[in-house]
């Protein structure tokens, strides 16, 4: 237990953000994660428009302090490769 009173507040303002940060965290995989679906399940019209949704929620996410802007591009470079890898025949 903290001793201060400035302390209490870092306690609840630390929990606070705990909760902020993990909504928009889930928020963030569970639209990377439909993204993958339909790219598994090869439907493009789902595809388009997850990937645009996906975008769309890991941005927010950088501009809220959530997640760092090279970890969004990573993940956004992960999503588009794996769908241009759907359109793209290998040469195997």
């Amino acid at each position: 237990m903290p001793n201060k009173k400035s302390a209490e507040r870092r306690v609840r303002v630390g929990e606070r953000n705990r909760v902020y940060n993990r909504f928009w965290t889930t928020r963030c995989k569970n639209a990377v994660k439909k993204v993958l679906q339909a790219v598994d399940a090869k439907d493009n019209e789902l595809i388009t428009s997850s990937f645009d949704v996906a975008q769309s929620v890991i941005d927010k996410a950088v501009v809220k302090g959530v997640m760092h802007r090279n970890t969004a591009a990573r993940r956004k470079k992960m999503m588009a490769r794996r769908i241009k890898a759907l359109f793209v025949p290998s040469t195997a």
